[in-house]
Parts: structure tokens; C-alpha cells; sequence
């Protein structure tokens, strides 16, 4: 279907009425995307709908509002279901769907992914829910315990499906898709259209109008935008390594949540920078003081949501750190834009975790611009910064004469008293002022460093046999340990499909997968011997294919595990073209595993 009509009608026109009209007007939108213009009355007439368009489009707006629109608050089981590939997705999907439903008294929307605890999630289905967002797997495993019931839904959604399928999830999918009504409206969103998806459009929808879009989005020139792959749990230290070394003015710092807000503005507090949390709860009139407090340099950072962020234009910002990055990316060209305003210079740095590296291809095509990867400052240029600022602190309080020349009579006293040399006192001065914190760091013990290293090695990226250790001896993030998992060969499973489930459910990452072993009624799959208990607590109750693996040590070669299976190790991996063409590090797709020659 084009869309390329010269004008855009509002949403109103579009049929967006009442309390979620009133909510999206609150939250600045003005005009429709155009796969909002052309989505939104087709869905709202009841038709199916099959989207090609790419992340960042404004898609999530497209079938949550008709969703929204025709919501029946009454109803206490789920009317929609969204499904979503990874949780960091589901989490922004379900945030928009709250966002917009603001206005609406009553409606409850629900998160559903793994690695988050099930008595949050069981209490709250118990309660009743009208909208959920999940991941396949975890949703599978609700609807195999009986506690997710879809027996009235009316609406389903496929988010991103070409990256479900790409992380193994087709058979999920198809089995939650046979659990729910047939009398049903589905709407499915795909980037790219390869003949799975459209052999799974044929099958599961009725009649879809197919609507296509491309992205027109675009950002100046005048900002630089980088990037730096990060682990979550170091952002906090990359990012105050970055403002020590970065000449910024003032900054805003942008994170997915309300709660998040207000909790890194305090740790950048305690550390010693003017901060500030500004959201949707802020009310307005402390808000606009943040504001301009950072207009007049009484204030250098904002942590802020995007709601929260909208419209702002003040001169003195110079930089915009993505903390946490949208997948969206309309949502990420208007953070940016808040710096380089009226031909200004402007630096965007975004914080990408390993498993949301594909989002890079999305950003560089809305952007048409490629984000430069930077590297985390080392100890050596955060070392010279400080120096730089000590000099200057000295420079600076020598030019106070008359101040200078009463402490010269102290100094003078003391030299004369305890016979020890003026740099002596100056040095120890220099400690007084200083306190417990050392001025430098040390080169020899950079932890976070190196595990920001780790994160940005190109997955490629692998020494050559003879340089590694003996297979027996490998080592990833400690010793393996080998875990038995109940799906095997006659389930139809694949590696991919147990490194994408573990991954998202357990949070693993790249390097905690050792040899997967594939046999007729069972696998094995080699895990970090220092795992903490937490992470396989959370994938007890993971599924694959349906089945529910029930994770647990293996016995070893006694009881036979590895006799007579497929042996899989992370050897061989796809070539993708570009890079950037890979799925994301929780997608779990971006390794295949080669067979030997030999079987035992």
C-alpha cells in the first residue's frame, strides 16, 4: 500500500478519540507517522494488518492505540497480547501502552519475560489484565501452567517477527498463535519479509492488508553521534568515566524509566556532579526550576524519560548520553536532537549492550548516519584529566595574592617548627584537600576496563587454535560446567534455539556458553562453573519447544551424556555481508555450531 499522500490527517481523523487522544496529545504527538496514517483505520476497522516496516518507525503507536481505542474495561481476561523478541522490547512496548493509556481509568498491562520473578506476574494476571506483553518463551510457559488465560483475547500482535524467528522462536510462536481464539485480529510487524514470516502470515491471518513503509528520518550533520558497547551492570561506571574525561557543558542523560531517573540522578550525586531527575511524576512547576537551573549553570545534568525531555531546547547542551537505548528510533533522533539546536555542535553517545547491537543498523539507516564506536576511557586519560584540573585548581588559587600571602606565614611557621621542606607540606597539603578518594587511578587494576573490553570484542573475534588452550582446559568466564537440559533430537531442537532461550531467559551473554551437546531425548550444555544460583533459578522453568528443559547438573560421561550425541561447539559462525546485519546478543543467533567429522 503507498504512502506517500502529500498530507497527514491527525489522529482524530484517523479515529483515535476520547481519553487515549487525549493522553498522546499530552505526550507532544501531533501528527502521525505513516505507518501510523496508515495503519491505525485499518486495524480500527477490524482488518488484519501485515506491516513491513523498519524499527523506529512509530509502529508501537500503530497498533497500541487502536488497541486502546476499543478496549472493554469490564473485561478482567487478556484482550491483547503482544509478543516480542527480546524483554527490553517488551518493556518499552509495555511502557508505551501504559503512556498512552494514562488518560483511561482502570486498564492494567502487564510485562511477561524471563529472568523477572513469577509472583509479580501470577498475582497480577490474578487480579485481571487487559493488555500483555511477553516473550515467547515466557508466555509459553504461563500457558503450560494454566495461568495465562486467552480464551477471550480478541487482538494479537507480532512485534519484530522476523527476529523471533531468527532466534528460534518459530515453533513458540505457532503454538501460542493455536492457543488462541480463531475469531481474532492480528497485526504483524516485520522489518524484512523472508518467506517464513509470509508462509506464517498466510496461515494466521485472514485476509491482511500488507502495509509497507520506509523510514525518512534524518538528523543533522552537525552531531556527532558515538557509541560504546557496555554491559548493564557497568553503565554507571562508564558513564562517570565519560564525564570525567568529556569537555561537556551542559548534558542530558536519557533512561527508559521514571524510577530510573531519580536513581542514577542520585548516584551521579554522590559522586560528585549537579544533577537532576526529571519524568512524568516530577510536577511541572519543579521541572521547569531543573530546567532552568541547567539554562544557567546552576545545574550540569538532566536524567530524564523521553516524555519528560520533549520540546526541551536549551543552548547549553552539549551532549546527550543514551543510558538506556529506545529501540525505537524516531524516539532516539528526538533525544539527539536535543543537542546540536540552530547549528550548533552536539555529541550523542549511546550505551548499547551486546545484545542490542543490531539496533545499530536501525540507527544508521533513520539517522543516515553510521554512530562511531568509541572506546571506554582509559585509567591513563582520566589520570591526565584530573592532573589538567589540579593544575588548574593550583594556577587559579595563586592568583588570590592576598589570601596566598596570609597562608605563606602559616606555611613558614610550620617549616620553621618541624624542619621539613616546603613541597613536603605543599604535598601533604595537596592530601588534606584531596581526602580518602586517590587523586589517580590505578593502571594495574582496572576491572572495568576490561570488562568493557570484553563486551566490545567482535563476536568474530577468536584467537587461532594453537594459540588457545586445550579444549579440555577452556575457559570463558571461569570453568564449564556441563548442565542437562530435557529436549533433545526428537523435539526438533536446534543449538540456536537453546542458547537463544537460556540467553534470554538467564541474561547470559556471549561468553558463558561452552559445548552443546545434542542427543535423541536430552542435551547437554556447558555453562560457567561460577554461575550464580540466581541465574539457574531463573531458567527452571525455561522452555524449549514447548517442553519445559528442567536444567540440572549432568552426571558426566556415567550416565552416558556425551556417548553417542551430536557434539556442537562455538566454532563456526554465519557470514552475514554486514556486521551490523546480525541479530543482537540476547537474539542467541548469532552462532552455528559445526559438527566433526566423527560421531562417538
Amino acid at each position: 500500500m503507498p504512502t506517500d499522500a502529500p498530507e497527514t490527517p491527525g489522529f482524530e481523523e484517523l479515529g483515535i478519540t476520547g481519553p487515549v487522544l487525549k493522553a498522546i496529545k499530552d505526550l507532544g504527538y501531533e501528527t502521525p507517522s505513516p505507518i501510523q496514517a496508515a495503519t491505525i483505520p485499518t486495524l480500527l476497522s477490524g482488518r488484519d494488518v501485515v506491516g513491513m516496516a523498519q524499527t523506529g518507525t512509530g509502529k508501537t503507536a500503530a497498533f497500541a492505540l487502536p488497541v486502546l481505542e476499543r478496549l472493554d474495561i469490564s473485561q478482567k481476561t487478556p484482550q491483547a497480547l503482544v509478543l516480542a523478541p527480546t524483554r527490553e522490547l517488551a518493556l518499552q512496548v509495555c511502557e508505551a501502552f501504559e503512556s498512552y493509556a494514562s488518560k483511561m481509568k482502570g486498564v492494567h498491562v502487564l510485562p511477561v519475560y524471563g529472568g523477572q520473578g513469577y509472583g509479580v506476574q501470577l498475582s497480577a494476571l490474578r487480579r485481571g489484565v487487559h493488555v500483555v506483553v511477553g516473550t515467547p518463551g515466557r508466555i509459553m510457559d504461563h500457558l503450560a501452567k494454566g495461568t495465562l488465560d486467552l480464551s477471550e483475547l480478541q487482538y494479537l500482535v507480532l512485534d519484530e517477527a522476523d527476529e523471533m524467528l531468527k532466534m528460534g522462536f518459530a515453533e513458540d510462536v505457532e503454538q501460542i498463535l493455536a492457543q488462541t481464539p480463531a475469531e481474532k485480529q492480528v497485526a504483524l510487524f516485520s522489518a524484512t519479509m523472508p518467506p517464513q514470516i509470509r508462509r506464517l502470515a498466510q496461515k494466521y491471518l485472514r485476509e491482511p492488508e500488507e502495509i509497507s513503509i520506509k523510514s525518512k528520518t534524518a538528523t543533522g550533520t552537525n552531531i556527532t553521534q558515538r557509541y560504546l558497547v557496555v554491559s548493564y551492570q557497568q553503565k554507571v561506571d562508564a558513564l562517570t568515566r565519560i564525564l570525567e574525561v568529556e569537555n561537556f557543558d551542559g548534558m542530558i542523560v536519557f533512561v527508559r524509566t521514571k524510577n530510573e531517573t531519580e536513581t542514577l540522578a542520585e548516584k551521579l550525586r554522590a559522586r560528585g556532579y549537579s544533577a537532576a531527575a526529571i519524568n512524568g511524576d516530577v510536577p511541572q512547576v519543579q521541572r521547569e526550576r531543573s530546567v532552568n537551573q541547567l539554562k544557567d549553570g546552576k545545574l550540569d545534568i538532566l536524567v530524564a524519560t523521553d516524555v519528560a525531555a520533549r520540546g526541551l531546547d536549551v543552548e547549553r547542551i552539549s551532549h546527550v548520553i543514551n543510558f538506556d537505548i529506545p529501540t525505537d528510533t524516531e524516539s532516539y533522533v528526538h533525544r539527539i536532537g536535543r543537542t546540536g539546536r540552530a547549528g550548533r555542535k552536539g555529541d550523542a553517545i549511546s550505551f548499547i549492550t551486546p545484545r542490542e547491537r543490531y539496533l545499530l543498523k536501525s540507527i544508521e539507516r533513520a539517522t543516515r548516519q553510521e554512530p562511531t564506536q568509541m572506546q571506554l576511557p582509559s585509567t591513563d586519560d582520566v589520570n591526565t584529566t584530573r592532573l589538567a584540573r589540579f593544575d588548574d585548581a593550583i594556577t587559579t588559587a595563586l592568583a588570590e595574592t592576598d589570601r596566598i600571602e596570609k597562608f605563606r606565614d602559616i606555611i613558614a611557621h610550620y617549616v620553621r617548627n618541624n624542619d621539613v621542606p616546603e613541597s613536603d607540606v605543599a604535598a601533604a597539603l595537596a592530601v588534606v584537600a584531596q581526602g580518602d578518594t586517590p587523586l589517580l587511578l590505578d593502571p594495574t587494576n582496572d576491572p572495568l576496563s576490561r570488562a568493557v573490553e570484553s563486551d566490545n570484542r567482535p563476536q568474530r573475534e577468536r584467537a587461532p587454535r594453537s594459540d588457545r588452550e586445550p579444549r579440555g582446559e577452556r575457559r570463558g568466564r571461569g570453568d564449564y560446567t556441563a548442565y542437562r537440559i530435557e529436549v533433545g533430537r526428537r523435539h526438533r531442537v536446534e543449538p540456536r534455539q537453546i542458547v537463544g532461550a537460556l540467553a534470554n531467559e538467564g541474561g547470559l551473554g556471549r561468553d558463558d556458553f561452552g559445548v552443546i551437546n545434542i542427543r535423541p531425548d536430552f542435551s547437554t550444555v556447558e555453562l560457567p562453573a561460577n554461575m550464580d544460583p540466581s541465574v539457574l533459578e531463573k531458567l527452571r522453568d525455561t522452555r524449549i519447544s514447548g517442553r519445559l528443559i528442567e536444567i540440572k547438573p549432568d552426571r558426566g560421561p556415567r550416565g552416558g551424556a556425551r556417548r553417542d550425541g551430536d557434539r556442537f561447539e562455538r566454532r563456526d559462525r554465519p557470514s552475514y555481508g554486514d556486521r551490523d546485519d546480525r541479530p543482537a546478543r540476547g537474539d542467541r543467533d548469532d552462532r552455528t555450531f559445526r559438527k566433526p567429522r566423527h560421531k562417538d
